[in-house]
């Protein structure tokens, strides 16, 4: 009996704060498809009277969005596919070859996740413009190709793959790069989807680069674009929920066809050598 009452109090608070968290979003769909107005009014409504998608119209046709969502999406699947591709190999170089300064570099890289990613903004800005990068979709791109917590996560998880397998392979005649490959990115295919999560959302949501290495309005990633259009309408909120919604929904679409391999990766036990 105890047992019992004890499941229930947990599962009803999973479900409370399940709620809770849930509210906020609900809401932010709701008002995006209420009329222009409607949301301010009190009390605050919690659906719309009648449904419409002229906020979403308003924001492709009148506001001119479309290039602006269209940056967001090609930065962030390329930033994600490069990132993918250079941390995955660094990650299993430094799980299994064995190359002189090899454990000197990988400290000297974890030691960099302490320093503030702001730090490095203005010397990254300083070189890219060096280059003729700035106001370029690469500009924002290069900088998220490879990084040191992505380096670490793939790392962690490639120490479980099996040396034996390995030397198996090597012993037919595999050559690293057909190893690499062949054996370990199908290995590492549930770190890998956490990871792309991880960094597709951090490459769609960025706010603080994009604005600093764009200066034409035309390149503008969504979020930059949604902070301007906040000062034109700072007063109509349901033009702004839409805007939101439009943030929100590829992030949660990329999760929901990669969750079975995220959970996989993220609940991956931590791996000692």
């Amino acid at each position: 009996m105890r047992r019992r009452l004890s499941t229930v109090a947990t599962q009803s608070a999973l479900i409370a704060i399940t709620l809770v968290t849930l509210t906020p979003f609900a809401w932010m769909v709701s008002a995006s498809l209420m009329h222009t107005g409607e949301a301010m009014t009190l009390p605050i409504p919690l659906l719309p009277a009648a449904a419409t998608l002229d906020q979403y119209r308003d924001l492709f046709a009148r506001l001119a969005l479309g290039p602006a969502l269209r940056s967001s999406l090609i930065i962030a699947f390329l930033s994600t596919l490069l990132s993918l591709g250079f941390n995955s190999a660094a990650g299993y170089a430094f799980a299994k070859l064995r190359f002189p300064g090899r454990d000197r570099v990988l400290a000297a890289l974890l030691a960099m996740l302490v320093i503030p990613g702001q730090v490095g903004m203005l010397p990254l800005f300083l070189l890219l413009r060096s280059v003729h990068l700035v106001n370029t979709i690469w500009g924002v791109i290069l900088p998220s190709m490879a990084g040191v917590f992505g380096i670490f996560m793939v790392r962690q998880y490639a120490l479980s793959i099996p040396d034996e397998l390995l030397d198996a392979a090597r012993v037919d005649g595999a050559s690293e790069w057909r190893i690499y490959r062949s054996i370990v990115l199908p290995l590492l295919r549930p770190i890998l989807a956490t990871l792309a999560v991880f960094t597709f959302m951090s490459s769609w949501n960025d706010f603080l680069w994009p604005l600093i290495v764009l200066t034409d309005d035309r390149h503008y990633t969504l979020p930059v674009a949604l902070a301007n259009l906040l000062g034109e309408h700072a007063q109509d909120t349901e033009l702004m929920m839409a805007g939101s919604v439009l943030t929100v929904l590829p992030v949660l679409l990329l999760f929901a066809v990669l969750q079975r391999q995220y959970i996989t990766g993220i609940t991956a036990g931590g791996i000692k050598e």
